[in-house]
């Protein structure tokens, strides 16, 4: 089973392939997404890494606050959010 994780303050400049080396360092990678802007597609500055249940705590705990390309990275486990959207029914 995987756990999705929040890897948030991200540079910039930063690409999906280099989060997946980063975090492969402590875990094997499912998958990585960064979170782009619609209409520029501009890196939004956060993301998320789905890793083995196992192997998530290992990941929070080794990166959460370390520095990557100039920045701090905030990991955690990613919540579940539901955003309210289309027609109410009434």
């Amino acid at each position: 089973m995987t756990k999705r994780l929040y890897f948030g303050n991200l540079s910039w400049n930063l690409t999906e392939g280099e989060l997946v080396e980063t975090v492969s360092q402590f875990a094997a990678v499912q998958s990585a997404r960064i979170i782009t802007d619609r209409e520029t597609g501009r890196s939004r500055g956060f993301g998320f890494v789905d890793v083995e249940d196992a192997e998530a705590e290992n990941v929070i705990t080794n990166l959460n606050g370390r520095e990557l390309l100039g920045r701090p990275l905030v990991v955690s486990e990613a919540r579940e959010t539901r955003r309210p959207g289309g027609f109410n029914k009434k």
